[in-house]
């Protein structure tokens, strides 16, 4: 895989940008490109051409976190207010208003089937489960602290929850934590299972493998990007080429590759065969918050010979990459 330059929107927001996700095309549009800015507007873009289809001025403070139902029909945008609004892509109508604790929501995420929004829960350690149908909280999972305290923990900060992942099969949830541990739940159960360790500063972000259901990924402060057998609690490879923070990553739609943004202003495609760096892009200008492969789907060119990747910077632009 290699990536090509398609596409950068320069002050795409009117500050940061902070989130990014793909709304899955639908039988009557193309795929939109979500994006959530401190400047508290979500905005929907056309595919390809990065034009601006839509704004939503919905929030009150900047937009931490945004996500796309994988039908391609909803949309969440969760804020610094407190609150996460659900919306209707095409109408851009409010569905529901999400109430959480203050700046409680850092991430979240729909399950594969798009029956549960997974929330992670900052300072609460916690990680809140909705029904995407009713909208209610249908549980908390609570995350336990690892046995024994570390050296570095000197305060309350390690409870603090940033990221959260679903696997392919939505029967797992990972979420990474302020003090680098990642905690994998059994969603039907509701209950913890154990900690993946390895990380020594905030796991930022995490995503599961579409191919390989085991292999979860992950993207630290400590400039490392981590893969970890997340049944087998064994952590399988561990990648160094970022100069700085890793702030998020994505797993190519083939299970193949996966891109990281960084606080070193670069994106870089990695190879997960290889385990290795095999392409660094310097189109950004300041730290990038946000990477996302386009998911294929009906109105969605193939995987091969048509991929899009994403990101978002901290300069207020957007980027856009052909890969095949």
């Amino acid at each position: 895989m290699k990536l090509a330059g398609l596409k950068s929107v320069d002050d795409a927001h009117n500050d940061s940008v902070w989130a990014v996700a793909w709304v899955p095309a639908t039988s009557s549009r193309s795929p939109l490109l979500l994006t959530g800015s401190l400047d508290e507007t979500v905005k929907l873009w056309s595919s390809d051409e990065l034009v601006l289809e839509n704004t939503s001025t919905g929030h009150c403070l900047g937009v931490a976190s945004v996500a796309a139902h994988p039908l391609g029909t909803i949309a969440a945008s969760s804020s610094l207010d407190s609150f996460v609004r659900i919306f209707d892509v095409d109408s851009n109508a409010t569905i529901a208003t999400l109430e959480a604790p203050p700046s409680e929501v850092w991430q979240m995420r729909f399950d594969p089937k798009g029956a549960i929004l997974a929330a992670a829960g900052g300072a609460s350690a916690s990680v809140k489960l909705w029904d995407t149908t009713t909208w209610k909280v249908v549980a908390d999972l609570a995350i336990p602290q690892p046995e024994g305290p570390k050296p570095t923990e000197k305060n309350s900060s390690k409870k603090f929850v940033l990221s959260v992942a679903w696997s392919p099969d939505g029967q797992r949830l990972a979420c990474g934590s302020v003090d680098g541990t990642i905690s994998v739940f059994d969603v039907a159960r509701a209950k913890f299972l154990h900690h993946l360790e390895g990380h020594t500063m905030p796991v930022r972000s995490l995503v599961y493998s579409p191919s390989e259901p085991r292999l979860l990924v992950s993207a630290s402060d400590d400039a490392q990007v981590h893969m970890y057998d997340a049944e087998g609690k064994t952590l399988i490879g561990a990648m160094s080429g970022h100069a700085s923070w890793v702030l998020c990553v994505d797993v190519s739609p083939d299970g193949e590759a996966i891109a990281t943004g960084s606080s070193d202003k670069t994106v870089r495609l990695w190879d997960l065969g290889m385990r290795a760096s095999v392409q660094t892009l310097s189109n950004h200008t300041d730290q990038v918050w946000g990477v996302a492969f386009r998911p294929p789907g009906a109105g969605s060119s193939q995987v091969r010979g048509g991929g899009r990747l994403a990101s978002v910077s901290e300069d207020k632009s957007i980027s856009l990459y052909d890969y095949s």
